[in-house]
């Protein structure tokens, strides 16, 4: 019986993150013209909140990222440095479960965090740094910004009704 609920549960746990990963690439080709390059809004980008409430969707959102930027964006060095990106936040955001109990505190930790480490997406556009550098990271940085601090309150009232933290 042990064995079945473990399976059970990892089977859910890829199924979840399937389903997170087909919506992350729905919502991003919905807005394809303006998902990729210096000014980007991803409304697949409100799914970086979902590791607020539960970290084991963070692979789904993860997988999201790298195969819309590897087939649809920029090829393997954008699934790459995007991908690195999103781990990099939504790993920090998950390692802040325990050690930071309020929901708003993590969802604004999370916005934070998506919108400083665009600085490795502006280097992938502009690697030899300099003003196009600065100026790529300041249009990722805002646009990224607005994006989660929109997306924030939305995926806090959302989680109200569906519970995220109870699906896995």
């Amino acid at each position: 019986m042990q064995h079945t609920v473990s399976t059970n549960s990892k089977v859910k746990a890829i199924t979840m993150n399937g389903i997170v990963m087909a919506l992350y690439l729905g919502l991003t080709i919905l807005v394809a013209p303006v998902s990729s390059g210096p000014i980007q809004f991803r409304i697949s980008e409100s799914l970086n909140h979902l590791v607020v409430f539960n970290r084991k969707l963070m692979w789904g959102v993860l997988g999201g990222v790298v195969v819309y930027n590897f087939f649809f964006g920029f090829g393997a060095m954008d699934a790459l440095y995007g991908g690195l990106q999103s781990f990099i936040s939504l790993g920090l955001t998950a390692l802040l479960q325990k050690k930071v109990p309020n929901v708003i505190a993590r969802l604004a930790l999370n916005t934070l965090f998506f919108t400083a480490t665009m600085c490795i997406i502006a280097f992938m556009l502009a690697p030899a740094g300099g003003a196009a550098f600065w100026g790529n990271y300041a249009t990722l940085a805002l646009s990224e910004f607005a994006t989660m601090a929109v997306a924030a309150p939305i995926m806090y009232w959302i989680n109200k009704s569906v519970h995220f933290e109870k699906r896995l």
